[in-house]
């Protein structure tokens, strides 16, 4: 079991507070700042992809999960959507992906 977990919406609103509970998170373990805006950068980037592509418009969750180690953080976003499929009209650069797999 995680521990922390957050299940909510899909929706552009809930990306903002998965991202306050993963900064608030980062702040009580004491984390470096700058590493701390990594994680929220790339969870930010994670919810946001279930948002615009998990669901295709419609609703679904969003599940989000912390694990705290010794030494280490990890996040895992989920979602039970169709996968990111390629949007032309896409609204962002296409950079979240190897921003969130960079260690």
């Amino acid at each position: 079991m995680a521990d922390i977990e957050l299940t909510l919406p899909a929706r552009a609103e809930n990306v903002a507070v998965v991202r306050h509970a993963i900064g608030g998170l980062g702040e009580a373990l004491d984390l470096d700042p700058q590493t701390l805006s990594d994680v929220k950068l790339a969870v930010t980037e994670a919810c946001t992809n279930v948002v615009v592509h998990a669901y295709d418009g419609g609703d679904g969750p969003m599940q989000v999960a912390a694990d705290i180690d010794t030494d280490h953080l990890t996040v895992v976003v989920r979602d039970e959507g169709r996968g990111i499929v390629p949007r032309p009209d896409s609204p962002g650069l296409g950079l979240g992906l190897p921003l969130i797999a960079t260690p």
